[in-house]
């Protein structure tokens, strides 16, 4: 189920967000960005649609994904 994140107070939007980069782990990259740098670019694709939070009733999870991958 997709979780439109204008219905969430923008802290539980931060929760989730830094949650979900926490998961990612180490980040092998080209250039490594920090914590925030992170946190502010996934909130940002959130912001402009080109990113989803997702539900999944079956696991009781939450994740973010690309909104061109989510079918």
């Amino acid at each position: 189920m997709i979780i439109p994140w204008q219905s969430l107070p923008e802290d539980t939007l931060e929760n989730i967000v830094e949650s979900v980069i926490l998961r990612e782990g180490t980040d092998y990259g080209c250039h490594e960005l920090t914590f925030e740098q992170k946190k502010q670019n996934l909130l940002s694709q959130i912001r402009q649609g080109k990113a989803i939070i997702e539900w999944s009733e079956l696991h009781e999870s939450i994740d973010i994904r690309n909104k061109m991958e989510f079918k």
